[in-house]
């Protein structure tokens, strides 16, 4: 008899099929209630973007994995999952490209002015040449100090390093060898970073550690006339500190990626900031990759429920027990 599994978000129909070649499927929008009677065979989820909370894995007393589309995993009770000895699986690897590429789109569009000109030009605004009231700044040759040197920080520094001259420095747990090998990458502490770096990047996960890590004092120590860049996780930076420091000019402009509310309210600030680049949390979101994110949480799921688990794994002692 194939294990029953949830699947809360919408996958390609292939990647469904080969769910279903394996297990027993119940298919919904999102999580089920807690008191839908699905839970209570249930050995496995999959999917993203909800809460699953203690509360919730409270009601599946025969959950055993948890597979979840995406890299990071602040929204899963890692804690309880570990107390019934489930595996959370997440999918680290197959987004770090793109999201790197986000980040440079991000640099480029903040610097450069280019969203504000482009609306400037629809309004029709231009209409001579333009002058300084138009300009932006350089990129290339600039400082980026890197927050967080993971898969994505790396791709990061390898992007601008390499393709704009730039010198990297990073703040992180422990020394990275090969960014420093590679790209000349300088270890720092973080007000070192924030004094010396023209363009802060972000890629930190969201822990309570990071948690407004960036806040007011830390805004305040940046080097004059820097740019913030964001794809990690919005509540690593204090969001009103933030709207503080752009419409004061301590910073010069942001990219920002996420936020501490997600979608974003209509009435934020930020929204009314034209030195401000937001986007919708798309860090991943190509077409490309978001079929490979679903494809590896998928073979994530069938690796964790047929005791199979190689990679991907974040509470791999539970395996131990």
């Amino acid at each position: 008899m194939k294990p029953e599994i949830i699947l809360y978000k919408s996958i390609p129909d292939d990647l469904r099929r080969t769910l279903e070649q394996h297990f027993t499927v119940a298919v919904f929008d999102g999580l089920p209630p807690v008191d839908h009677p699905v839970l209570a065979n249930a050995e496995g989820l999959i999917g993203a973007g909800h809460t699953v909370s203690r509360e919730y894995i409270a009601h599946m007393p025969k959950l055993r994995a948890v597979s979840t589309v995406s890299v990071g995993y602040d929204n899963i009770d890692v804690a309880a999952l570990n107390e019934k000895n489930a595996l959370l699986m997440h999918t680290p690897t197959v987004l770090t490209e793109t999201v790197a590429d986000t980040v440079l789109t991000l640099m480029l569009m903040s610097a450069r002015r280019a969203l504000e000109s482009a609306e400037r030009v629809k309004a029709g605004e231009w209409t001579r040449s333009v002058g300084a009231d138009w300009f932006g700044v350089d990129v290339h040759h600039k400082t980026i100090g890197i927050l967080g040197m993971g898969r994505i920080g790396l791709a990061v520094a390898q992007r601008t390093h390499c393709g704009f001259g730039m010198n990297v420095l990073y703040n992180a747990r422990r020394h990275h060898d090969e960014a420093e090998t590679r790209f000349n990458a300088r270890y720092c502490d973080l007000d070192t970073l924030l004094a010396e770096s023209d363009f802060l990047c972000i890629t930190l996960p969201l822990t309570p550690e990071t948690r407004h890590l960036i806040g007011q004092a830390q805004l305040a120590k940046m080097k004059p006339g820097a740019i913030l860049i964001n794809i990690g996780r919005g509540p690593v930076v204090d969001e009103q500190a933030l709207i503080e420091a752009l419409t004061n000019g301590t910073l010069y402009a942001a990219g920002l990626d996420v936020f501490e509310q997600e979608p974003l309210p209509v009435d934020s600030p930020l929204l009314k900031l034209p030195n401000v680049v937001a986007l919708p949390h798309i860090g991943s979101a190509t077409v490309e990759t978001r079929y490979n994110m679903a494809a590896c949480a998928v073979d994530n799921l069938i690796a964790a429920l047929s005791g199979n688990v190689k990679e991907n794994c974040v509470n791999p002692d539970v395996l131990t027990q």
